[in-house]
C-alpha cells in the first residue's frame, strides 16, 4: 500500500494552523501533525513554506457529457478542476438527454467511473412529469447529492413551473433539493418592457431583465415550499442583496434546513464589467449592481450564506460571440476558483480559514458528505498544498477547459496550485497528471 508524507508545511484545517507532516497510507489520511517517520518505504513531498488544504468540493459544475461534448467533458473538466484544486464535484443535470431518470443518471456515473480525475457525484433533474423518477431516487439517498429544480428558464424542458409539480416534489423528496431560483413570469415581463423602448439588447441589459426581483420571487417561493413541507432545500447561487432577508444565521450549519450559495463570479464580478467583457460575463442568474456584490461578502461571513462554488458552465468561444438574444449563458471557472479567492485572502477580504470553512468543510456539513471536506485522521486523503509566494497568471496557453478561454484572462493570482491529492493519489504535481487512477462516488450520510 502506498505511503506517502507531505513534509514540514502548514496544515490549514477546522480553525486551526498545524505545523509539521501529514502521513497518508493509501487512500487515507493516517496522521496529521508534528514529526512522522515511517518504517513503510513512503514517497516524501516538501511542504516547506506551504499551505496544505482539504479539497475543494464544489457543489455546482456543468461538464456537459452526455450530449454537449462539443462545449466540454466530464474528463476535460475534471482535469482542470484538480489543476485548480477541486478534488470533489457535483454536477447538474442539464446535459442532453437531461438525466430526469435513474437509469441515465446512472449512465453518467459511468462515464465518471472511467474519466473522471476527481471525485463526483450527479444532481437527479426534475421536470414537470418525472415524479415517478423522483420517488425512486429516494431509495438512493446515500448515493446520489440531491435533486435539482430549475425554477427559471433554461434548456430544453428543464423549467418546472407546475405548481403541482413543485408542491409533489417538495412533499416527496427525501434528498437534498437545490434550486435554480429566478421567476419566469417576471423575466418575460422584463424583457418585453425592454424590447418596447430598444431595438438591440446588449448584455447591461441582462442584469435588468434577470433582476433583483426575479430572483428574490422565486427563492421566497421555493422557501415557503420547503417550510411547508420541511423540505431540505439549498438555493443556489444567490446574487441579491434583497434575498439575503430570506436566510438566517441563527443557526449552526448542521441544524440548517434552508442553506444557500454564492459563487465566485458573483463575489468577484459587476454589472460595470459588463462594458469590458460583454458576453462573456452572461450568466443566468445574472452579475449585478456593486451594492450586491458587498451585500454578497457581508453574508459570506456572517454566515448567512453557508458555502461557495462556481457554477462552472463553459461555452464554446463562437457560442459566446453571437449576439446578446443568442449568446449562451455560463463562465468557466472551476480551474481558477481556488486561486481566486486567494486573491481576496491576499487583499484581506477573507482568511485562509474562513476560505476552507467555506470551499471545504461547510460543503461537506451542507451535503452530509461522507469522511471527505476536512483534514482528519481516517477521512480520505483529498489534500491540496498551495504555494503563495508565487503568482499564477492566466493565459490561453495554461487553460484547461475544453472551451479554451476564461473571463479572468490576463489576470495574475497570488499562489501557485502545487499538489492535488485525490484518495491519497498525487493526481497532480508541478504540473504534471498522472491519469493512473480516476476518482470515486461520493457517498453521503444520510437518515
Amino acid at each position: 500500500m502506498q505511503h506517502t508524507i507531505i513534509k514540514d508545511t502548514c496544515i490549514i484545517n477546522e480553525q486551526q494552523r498545524i505545523y509539521g507532516d501529514l502521513l497518508m497510507k493509501g487512500d487515507r489520511i493516517e496522521k496529521i501533525g508534528g514529526e512522522i517517520n515511517t518504517k513503510a518505504r513512503a514517497k516524501e513531498i516538501d511542504g516547506s513554506n506551504q499551505i496544505l488544504i482539504p479539497g475543494f468540493i464544489d457543489d455546482q459544475v456543468h461538464f456537459r457529457e452526455p450530449g454537449l461534448t462539443h462545449k466540454a467533458t466530464i474528463y476535460t473538466e475534471a482535469k482542470a478542476a484538480v489543476a485548480g484544486g477541486v478534488t470533489s464535484f457535483m454536477e447538474m443535470p442539464n446535459t442532453k438527454p437531461p438525466a430526469f431518470t435513474v437509469e441515465l443518471l446512472e449512465d453518467k456515473y459511468a462515464i465518471a467511473a472511467k474519466s473522471a480525475l476527481a471525485n463526483y457525484s450527479f444532481f437527479m433533474g426534475t421536470s414537470n412529469d418525472n415524479i415517478e423518477e423522483i420517488r425512486k431516487i429516494n431509495k438512493k439517498k446515500n448515493e446520489v447529492c440531491g435533486i435539482k429544480i430549475f425554477m427559471g428558464s433554461s434548456t430544453g424542458n428543464l423549467l418546472v413551473d407546475s405548481p403541482l409539480v413543485l408542491e409533489n416534489v417538495f412533499a416527496e423528496s427525501e434528498l437534498l433539493i437545490a434550486t435554480h431560483c429566478e421567476e419566469e413570469s417576471l423575466i418575460k415581463e422584463n424583457l418585453q418592457k425592454i424590447r418596447s423602448i430598444k431595438s438591440v439588447l446588449e448584455p447591461a441589459d441582462h442584469p435588468i431583465i434577470r433582476n433583483e426581483d426575479v430572483c428574490f420571487e422565486s427563492s421566497f417561493k421555493a422557501i415557503q415550499y420547503a417550510k411547508k413541507h420541511g423540505s431540505r432545500l439549498h438555493i443556489l447561487h444567490i446574487t441579491t442583496e434583497k434575498e439575503l432577508q430570506l436566510f438566517s444565521n441563527m443557526l449552526p450549519l448542521a441544524d440548517k434546513r434552508i442553506t444557500c450559495e454564492v459563487c465566485v463570479h458573483h463575489l468577484h464580478f459587476t454589472a460595470d464589467d459588463y462594458a469590458r467583457l460583454g458576453n462573456q460575463i452572461k450568466c443566468n442568474p445574472a452579475i449585478k449592481a456593486p451594492h450586491n456584490k458587498e451585500a454578497l461578502w457581508k453574508a459570506l461571513l456572517d454566515n448567512k450564506i453557508d458555502v461557495i462554488a462556481t457554477d462552472h458552465a463553459p461555452h464554446t468561444w463562437a457560442e459566446k460571440q453571437e449576439n446578446y438574444e443568442h449568446a449562451h449563458a455560463g463562465l468557466p471557472l472551476v480551474q481558477h476558483a481556488v486561486l481566486l479567492m486567494l486573491h481576496y485572502v491576499a487583499e484581506g477580504r477573507l482568511t485562509v480559514e474562513q476560505m476552507v470553512q467555506k470551499m471545504s468543510h461547510a460543503v461537506a456539513d451542507c451535503f452530509q458528505i461522507k469522511e471527505r471536506g476536512y483534514i482528519r485522521e481516517g477521512y480520505f486523503a483529498d489534500l491540496v498544498l498551495i504555494d503563495q509566494q508565487q503568482k499564477t497568471t492566466i493565459t490561453k496557453q495554461n487553460i484547461l477547459y475544453k472551451c479554451g478561454w476564461s473571463p479572468l484572462e490576463g489576470i495574475s493570482l497570488p499562489a501557485v496550485i502545487k499538489n492535488t491529492f485525490v484518495n491519497g493519489h498525487m493526481v497532480y504535481g508541478n504540473g504534471v497528471f498522472d491519469e493512473s487512477q480516476w476518482g470515486s462516488r461520493l457517498s453521503f450520510n444520510r437518515q
